[in-house]
């Protein structure tokens, strides 16, 4: 269970940075059912933001 959350972990961080290879993407869409990508997809989106926020408070205050 945890391996195939680390493998959606790295597959959603490489289609983040636009970087995920064919046959990793093929792999993907053969899995059984889309919400653990959109689960990481949606935590990885959140991070990012308030990674943003975070440096930009630094930045200004």
């Amino acid at each position: 269970m945890l391996n195939q959350w680390w493998q959606v972990l790295l597959s959603t961080l490489a289609a983040f940075v636009g970087v995920q290879t064919e046959q990793n993407r093929r792999k993907d869409f053969q899995a059984s059912s889309p919400i653990p990508f959109i689960v990481m997809g949606i935590l990885l989106a959140i991070v990012f933001v308030l990674g943003l926020l975070f440096i930009v408070s630094q930045v200004v205050g």
